[in-house]
């Protein structure tokens, strides 16, 4: 009984482990240029889903490129919280 409570436990750990090392992994990805990124990646930013990156790409076509972070907020539904959530995660190149 306790040999099947360790291999459990074990096998927790391990996976936790590995759980918190790809979110580890995740953080060391390159920032996403919201200039030129499509729906999908911009989906995975915090606090963008599908309908907001659909929204920047509309915005950035009908009046051009974002020059910073904080040009973001001409987005509807995107304010100031959002773009501190996502600002170390982008950047800003045509």
């Amino acid at each position: 009984m306790q040999t099947t409570f360790k291999r459990i436990a074990a096998a927790l750990l391990i996976s936790l482990s590995l759980g918190l090392s790809g979110t580890a992994m995740a953080q060391a990805i390159a920032p996403i240029n919201v200039n030129s990124a499509d729906e999908e990646l911009l989906a995975e930013l915090p606090g963008i889903g599908p309908s907001r990156a659909t929204a920047i790409i509309e915005e950035r076509e009908a009046n051009g490129a974002f020059e910073n972070a904080d040009d973001l907020t001409r987005v509807n539904g995107i304010g100031p919280a959002t773009v501190d959530r996502m600002r170390d995660q982008i950047k800003f190149e045509e």
